[in-house]
């Protein structure tokens, strides 16, 4: 049963890039909305805080892979006053990635900037239009030893002592990635708020061929919106959509969370949220799918926040994983010492 799902899981894998001309498509986190820097540039120092550090890891096919695929996040990013009412946000990013047993990877170290402009509104209530560019360097390696060609099959076993009869140029390479992204939010009060944004990443379209030829990385489309709206006097809706469109790949993720205040007193912020979301993915053969139902909770303590999700596979490949899909962590911290705390950006 175990050889069964592996084969399957490979087919599908080998399938996918196959039919994509071996183009890899970028990692994505199931809580979005807790990875702003890895959603879009523009989110850079959007925080009601002077600094914010943000830890993402997400394990995926563990049930179904002996070396599922891994992804961890850290990021740093800050905002600097600038005038009255506007704000410059700067930002670090890294990220490390690692899929299946031939260990193909990718780190990627990034330097993201953005500068948000107040259009209207008063201190507690306003209106922002933020720029945002990012750029960076990026790692990607494979292990070339720990993958299996038909030619080493000698029609009865694998041989490893047999020819690939591949040509690789190379394992590891470097490549320069830029990407850049807008962004609009309105503030109503301390609990609600609205924002639509939009990225635009890979804008140089790096090589990132193994061979010695030239597959460009796909120019990636993200549109992303969502906010908080107070239904109660204690409890309220935390919506979000995000959309990719990368190359011949589509992914649509959409939800909500619903919050619970615990304590909202000055220098006294507790809320619970639990959530459930959906992710849709476009098949090349058969058009849209579903691929995740995805159940998230938050917790959020003062300066404080802890995130978990796990996505339930409701895809094809349910029938190897058995529903398993993958889990995800997030863990944030704000640095809010000496920070006036005007309400200006909804809450990340």
């Amino acid at each position: 049963m175990k050889f069964i799902k592996l084969l399957i899981v490979a087919s599908v894998l080998l399938s996918c890039s196959i039919s994509n001309n071996l183009q890899a498509q970028d990692i994505h986190f199931s809580q979005f909305y807790l990875a702003p820097l890895n959603l879009n540039p523009a989110l850079t120092g959007i925080m009601n805080c002077n600094g914010r550090f943000t830890m993402n890891y997400r394990s995926q096919w563990s049930s179904v892979m002996q070396n599922p695929f891994t992804t961890y996040s850290a990021t740093y990013d800050a905002r600097i006053p600038v005038g009255r009412s506007d704000f410059f946000g700067w930002g670090l990013n890294f990220v490390t990635d690692k899929a299946g047993a031939s260990e193909f990877g990718i780190v990627q170290g990034k330097l993201s900037g953005s500068y948000s402009k107040k259009m209207g509104g008063r201190r507690k209530t306003a209106h922002y239009l933020v720029a945002g560019a990012e750029a960076g360097l990026s790692q990607q390696s494979i292990n070339f030893f720990a993958l299996q060609f038909g030619s080493q099959f000698d029609g009865e076993r694998y041989d490893g002592n047999l020819p690939t009869n591949e040509n690789f140029a190379r394992e590891t390479f470097l490549f320069g990635d830029v990407s850049a992204g807008l962004l609009w939010f309105t503030v109503l009060n301390e609990n609600t708020n609205f924002y639509v944004g939009s990225a635009f990443s890979h804008l140089n379209s790096p090589n990132r061929s193994f061979f010695d030829d030239n597959i460009q990385w796909d120019s990636k489309l993200t549109v992303h919106a969502g906010g908080e709206v107070m239904l109660g006097r204690n409890w309220g809706l935390v919506p979000g959509v995000v959309l990719f469109r990368q190359g011949p790949a589509l992914e649509t993720n959409v939800g909500t969370s619903v919050k619970f205040l615990l304590g909202n007193r000055t220098g006294d912020y507790q809320a619970f949220q639990v959530g459930l979301w959906g992710r849709v993915a476009r098949n090349l053969d058969n058009g849209l799918l579903s691929d995740a139902a995805i159940i998230s909770t938050r917790f959020d303590f003062n300066n404080f926040t802890l995130g978990f999700s796990y996505d339930i596979n409701v895809s094809e490949l349910n029938a190897a994983s058995n529903g398993n899909g993958g889990f995800e962590l997030a863990l944030v911290y704000q640095i809010c010492n000496g920070f006036q705390r005007n309400v200006y950006c909804p809450r990340f």
